[in-house]
């Protein structure tokens, strides 16, 4: 029988939306930001000036934003309006992307409740701009995506972006109970001190078995997958898988992400530098890459 996954990746994969890019285009795929309240629990919090001069590079350079899924924290947090109050100036910046058509925007298993139209017209479409106290528009008429598929045209090849949640029984099927275990057991816990288990409490043997699920997905296909959700970032050698991760946001002390540009992809960081004058800056470090994405395939 087909695993869980393949079913879910093949329908994702056959419903997509597609969007196309050649060696002209240039993408930056980032996700599990994270974004909270800007309390205690919100792990966004460290790493909200980096985020945001990361985003500033890519728009002033043209680059076409997609965020991977757990944008926002919505299973310690019930309220969306606070979320964006609290980091108004990232959610100005990503405004700035969808505003000239370079922003797309997917679910994962923590802000699964963007897939409701209605929430999304609901809480996304305009914000109270810190800046210009001032209500402005934030993504109007967005669509929040399960799945989106990047089609290239110069050489036929495709990538699939996925959050990378699917098929996993507590993250998909049973989300409402990990919410609640999240939000009732979890934050609580975390508001009074406790340090945080890396990537929201999920064991080592759950992701590997996830990152096995998806890269034997994408070799099986031969089919290049882009995923977040277990904060590790991936990148195999050419001929040597088709999965990768973009990481997350909320690393100690960096963000991870993967941009596409000149039909080549590699995996970045942006992490605090330290100038002779001993002035801060936010710094991208290449990781992997840059590797021609026709190589990967066999």
């Amino acid at each position: 029988a087909m695993p869980a996954v393949d079913k879910k990746l093949n329908r994702i994969l056959s419903t997509a939306d597609s969007i196309p890019f050649n060696a002209q285009s240039k993408i930056i795929i980032m996700s599990d930001c994270h974004r909270g309240q800007g309390n205690n629990g919100d792990n966004f919090l460290p790493n909200q000036l980096l985020f945001f001069g990361a985003l500033e590079y890519y728009y002033d350079n043209g680059f076409t934003y997609i965020e991977l899924g757990d944008g926002d924290e919505l299973w310690e947090n019930r309220k969306i309006k606070p979320i964006i109050e609290a980091h108004s100036d990232a959610y100005w910046m990503m405004s700035q992307f969808y505003k000239s058509h370079r922003f797309y925007m997917l679910y994962g298993n923590h802000d699964v409740v963007k897939r409701r139209k209605l929430t999304t017209s609901r809480y996304y479409s305009h914000y109270f701009c810190e800046k210009d106290t001032c209500v402005l528009p934030l993504f109007p008429g967005i669509q929040v995506h399960e799945g989106l598929v990047l089609k290239n045209t110069d050489i036929n090849k495709n990538i699939l972006l996925v959050h990378g949640h699917q098929g996993s029984f507590l993250n998909d099927t049973a989300w409402p109970l990990a919410r609640f275990l999240v939000r009732y057991v979890w934050k609580p816990l975390e508001m009074v001190g406790f340090q945080q288990p890396t990537g929201a409490g999920r064991s080592h043997s759950n992701k590997e078995k996830i990152e096995k699920d998806l890269a034997a997905y994408a070799e099986n296909k031969q089919q290049m997958v882009i995923a977040g959700h277990t904060h590790r970032p991936v990148y195999p050698s050419p001929g040597e898988g088709l999965y990768f991760n973009d990481g997350s946001c909320v690393h100690p002390r960096c963000i991870t992400g993967i941009e596409i540009e000149n039909n080549q992809i590699t995996l970045i960081k942006w992490a605090v530098g330290i100038k002779k004058d001993r002035s801060m800056y936010v710094e991208r470090h290449i990781l992997e890459g840059p590797c021609d994405i026709a190589a990967f395939y066999k």
